[in-house]
């Protein structure tokens, strides 16, 4: 079977060799399974600017994201906007789909020109009727997925905040990054206020860090771009 994306994306826009079926939530189905998830996806294809879904809408979907990059937003009570997360091609958005109805805690807006494939909580809920192998998985995927975040979130605790910071910014950079003549670099600003929510530290620590980080040869921050010369060897 040709692949549908492919032929609804055309050859604009670079897409991820992942396919819905095989993301980490739908992991060890049968292939009759994953074939029907191919099969039933809803394709999008979206502009730069567009967003795919806004904080405080209804959790009616789920993304894989085929081609393109979206960024995870969110608006404190004060109206300060974070940047949370950058997913790129062949991530997963909207996963509080599978939780029980809500709203998105976040809005995801894309970045460049992008292509998802995924679906409707209607339509989702029709295939596990029909596919009831696919909802008992998802239910034993999800629960490794908690146990692995919450091992990861005692290793944070114990790392001091300029290796936090660090590690951030290197997966950031290994992520999305562009390599040059001196490191690899990060080619969107990230505030203050960004890094502090995505290392768990206040911004005044997050401020000492980054110039520990410089003096110590691990960044180099000029003209809002920030770039690690030394990721590659690290």
């Amino acid at each position: 079977m040709s692949c549908l994306c492919r032929e609804m994306a055309g050859d604009s826009i670079e897409l991820s060799p992942v396919c819905i079926g095989h993301l980490w939530v739908f992991r060890n189905l049968a292939p009759k399974d994953v074939k029907a998830l191919a099969v039933n996806a809803m394709r999008k294809k979206l502009e730069k600017g567009d967003s795919l879904f806004l904080q405080g809408d209804p959790t009616d979907e789920m993304f894989l994201i085929k081609g393109g990059r979206v960024k995870l937003t969110k608006v404190l009570e004060d109206g300060t906007e974070l940047t949370l997360d950058i997913r790129k091609a062949g991530d997963f958005v909207g996963e509080n789909m599978f939780s029980e109805e809500g709203e998105y805690p976040v809005s995801a807006y894309c970045l460049e020109d992008t292509f998802t494939c995924g679906f409707t909580r209607d339509q989702f809920e029709q295939l596990v009727l029909d596919h009831p192998q696919v909802g008992l998985q998802i239910i034993k995927n999800l629960s490794e997925r908690i146990s692995r975040l919450t091992s990861r979130v005692g290793s944070l605790a114990v790392s001091n905040i300029e290796d936090r910071l660090y590690r951030v910014l290197a997966n950031v950079a290994q992520e999305h990054g562009a390599k040059s003549a001196r490191g690899v670099v990060i080619q969107f600003p990230l505030t203050h206020e960004d890094l502090s929510f995505l290392t768990g530290a206040h911004r005044v620590s997050i401020t000492r860090a980054m110039k520990a980080l410089k003096s110590g040869g691990k960044i180099i921050h000029e003209d809002k771009r920030i770039i690690l010369p030394m990721l590659e060897s690290a």
